[in-house]
């Protein structure tokens, strides 16, 4: 019998590629989704910044999303 692959979800602690940086995302030049535009102008309106440009990637969406939690003490 063939050993099977090591499934990497049932280990206790899982490994350091569970989060990645956004600059690292496969698909992180893709356009912004919509929830992400959706909690964007949310955080936006809480801090009293203007809406970011429509055209975002999701890595840059993530980004900025992570820099206003940071501003607005949500982390």
């Amino acid at each position: 019998m063939a050993d099977q692959m090591h499934n990497p979800k049932l280990d206790e602690h899982p490994g350091s590629n569970t989060e990645k940086a956004p600059d690292n995302w496969v698909s992180g030049d893709d356009p912004m989704t919509g929830a992400q535009a959706s909690y964007l102008a949310t955080l936006c309106e809480e801090a009293g910044e203007a809406l970011p440009p429509g055209d975002l990637s999701k890595a840059d969406a993530s980004k900025q999303i992570d820099t206003l939690k940071s501003k607005l003490k949500l982390d």
